[in-house]
């Protein structure tokens, strides 16, 4: 039996280009409307769905009539774009075949690295779940490009289900699950059933891609399911067109790779924290500071800081980094880097001397702070 999705009221479901366009040949009708419908069945046993689904620059390349994805960021772009719009449509006929309300949500990483933003989007799916409407997802790729060189959306749904703090992450693909090694190229490979998720081992038996219509690759998802777990969320990793497969998983049957946690749930600040992907600066600390916030649970100090690396600003999260260069925690900090560098090594009673003004005794409180 599996032990989490049964038990699970929130999931985020991922699917990837190879599935959802039929390896490039357009939208797989078929495939979206089975999706769909274990989705209603699901929806109607109270559960909370989430769809993430690639799919767009696929689908706009078919639609152009282009055989090869292109290599130019513009069109890239376009055919994101034209195929966003049969993408949505799709989604939203076939739920509403079954009654079904959905929402067409675009997010960007920069989306989730904003606080206010992410908080804002948070709400939104949040109160969209409350509404018994099923948001289906897409990266905006239209209009950024770091998201398309960040592989397939996998690392898009470990974000979302960190974003509304889901109990699981269920990842489907054109494989059956993790392999000890890949399969097409040793028939000997065995299905790694149950691991736990974060696990070194998963990222040397994970291979690179392995479609040239996604970008994705098993080892997207074996990073995804590790940053899923830092919220609390499980993964399973299977394959899309196994019959009836989200209602098989979700009845506890053993498909796929599932990936399980043995980490509490983070608060939600602190996965937001985790989740980000570009940090504004750093501050290296020395080992009397590191003790104190790794062992002691403190708030950092302005007098434990060595260095500061970056420009940021007062409410930035940034990096806090040992003298060997590793990153340790990150956190709010209540001080800008010019401020940063002016009471570094300095005790918090010769802050107000040193600026004209206390914001803080600390350079980060304990309480805005989250261990690595």
């Amino acid at each position: 039996m599996n032990p989490v999705l049964p038990r699970a009221r929130r999931i985020v479901i991922k699917v990837g280009s190879s599935l959802v366009t039929n390896e490039g040949r357009g939208l797989d009708s078929d495939a979206i409307g089975n999706w769909c419908r274990q989705l209603a069945i699901l929806a109607s046993e109270g559960r909370e769905l989430v769809m993430v689904s690639s799919g767009a620059i696929a689908e706009g390349m078919k639609r152009l009539g282009w055989s090869e994805r292109p290599k130019q960021l513009h069109e890239l772009q376009a055919a994101a774009a034209v195929g966003q719009m049969g993408l949505a449509q799709m989604y939203e006929s076939m739920l509403r075949q079954h009654d079904v309300k959905s929402a067409q949500v675009l997010l960007t990483h920069a989306d989730l690295a904003d606080r206010e933003r992410y908080l804002n989007a948070r709400s939104t799916l949040i109160t969209l779940l409350k509404l018994n409407v099923i948001p289906v997802i897409n990266e905006n790729d239209t209009v950024v490009n770091d998201e398309i060189k960040f592989g397939d959306n996998d690392t898009l749904g470990a974000l979302v289900a960190n974003l509304i703090e889901a109990d699981a992450l269920i990842i489907l693909t054109d494989q059956s699950g993790l392999y000890s090694e890949d399969p097409r190229k040793n028939p000997q490979a065995q299905l790694i059933r149950t691991a736990l998720a974060g696990d070194p081992e998963l990222e040397r038996m994970a291979g690179g891609a392995g479609s040239s219509i996604g970008r994705g690759g098993m080892i997207t998802k074996i990073l995804a399911a590790k940053r899923a777990a830092r919220s609390g969320a499980s993964t399973v990793i299977a394959w899309g067109r196994e019959p009836n497969i989200l209602l098989r998983l979700c009845a506890g049957e053993a498909l796929g790779t599932e990936l399980w946690v043995q980490t509490p749930k983070v608060t939600a600040r602190k996965q937001w924290m985790i989740d980000q992907l570009q940090l504004r600066g750093a501050v290296i600390v020395d080992a009397g500071a590191l003790v104190k916030i790794r062992e002691d649970g403190k708030s950092l100090l302005p007098v434990g800081v060595c260095e500061v690396k970056g420009e940021f600003h007062r409410g930035d999260i940034i990096s806090i980094v040992d003298s060997d260069g590793a990153e340790v925690a990150r956190g709010l900090t209540n001080y800008s880097s010019s401020e940063a560098r002016l009471i570094a090594r300095k005790s918090s009673n010769e802050l107000e001397s040193l600026l004209g003004f206390v914001c803080e005794a600390e350079m980060i409180h304990r309480d805005n702070m989250v261990l690595l």
